[in-house]
């Protein structure tokens, strides 16, 4: 029996994960604001240590003694200040992990973590990656994963009020799309056999590569919508829309980076789609998840 720290436990990846390792007869602790979101898990014997995840000090007693660790940057999508935020984050990771002497850490990371500008919002796991790697004796995997089919759920409003898809990526690219719990799978399999040894990176690409007009259609298809299409935007055009909907002008202007990225083709550059990095989720099985958050919205 192994001991697990994991960060993001409530989350789309952290909580399969989590619950992938109590089932497997493991010891799993926790870093939460809120024990109570946690139930699930510590019903199941996880051990809670309150912080968030700017918490060093929360983070390194949860790590110190651990086995192996799961962690990440999570996104704050009202932060006033991606980079400030990001970088303390990366920093409490950093410092935990030198500090604990965890000897096996799984960072969830991106495509497009290669690129050392111009990334946006994967800036800050390229840097944690730089950071990360200079700890002498860690055993790392970097997973990579593409775009989270669930970001679909951000056209909710504007097929409702507008009618189409958009987003500033261009409609005929074609990018990888995964779903994440695809992606929990896969961090789950490495962190119980620890098969990685440092700076390691693990590709999650889902079925296939898929274009916004394809997505446009299949789910148009599912919603009721037929006719259903994706309208390109302009960057400018996109930050309004991002921001209109809630979304921080720190966090969009970094959103229309990465799909800038993705548009000129830098952000796929340092992967290959084969066997070893092809998820099972397709986007016609994430259409049944999206009909439904579409007709409850």
């Amino acid at each position: 029996m192994r001991t697990y720290a994991i960060l993001g436990a409530t989350g789309n990846t952290g909580k399969p994960i989590a619950l992938g390792l109590l089932a497997a007869g493991h010891k799993v602790r926790i870093v939460t604001r809120d024990a109570a979101k946690a139930k699930e898990l510590t019903d199941k014997g996880a051990e809670v240590f309150i912080g968030d995840a700017f918490d060093e000090a929360a983070i390194t007693k949860a790590f110190t003694g651990a086995d192996a660790a799961y962690a990440m940057i999570r996104m704050d999508f009202a932060t006033k200040d991606y980079d400030s935020d990001s970088s303390k984050i990366r920093t409490a990771i950093v410092n935990a992990v030198k500090a604990s002497k965890v000897p096996n850490l799984v960072f969830l990371s991106s495509v497009g973590a290669h690129l050392e500008s111009g990334a946006g919002v994967v800036q800050g796991v390229q840097l944690a990656e730089a950071e990360l790697n200079k700890i002498e004796g860690l055993n790392i995997l970097y997973l990579r994963p593409s775009f989270f089919m669930e970001n679909l759920f951000a056209q909710i409003p504007a097929i409702k009020h507008m009618g189409f898809m958009t987003s500033p990526t261009l409609g005929h690219i074609k990018v990888p799309m995964v779903h994440t719990s695809d992606i929990a799978e896969v961090g789950l399999k490495k962190l119980l056999d620890l098969d990685y040894k440092n700076g390691s990176i693990q590709y999650i690409l889902g079925p296939r590569d898929i274009s916004y007009n394809e997505v446009a259609e299949i789910i148009g298809n599912s919603i009721g919508k037929p006719d259903l299409k994706y309208v390109d935007s302009t960057p400018e055009m996109a930050l309004m829309g991002m921001t209109q909907m809630g979304m921080s002008e720190s966090i969009a202007s970094k959103m229309i980076e990465l799909s800038l990225a993705f548009n000129d083709g830098r952000a796929m550059t340092a992967h290959h789609r084969d066997n070893s990095n092809t998820t099972k989720t397709s986007i016609e099985e994430f259409a049944h998840s999206f009909k439904y958050a579409f007709e409850n919205s």
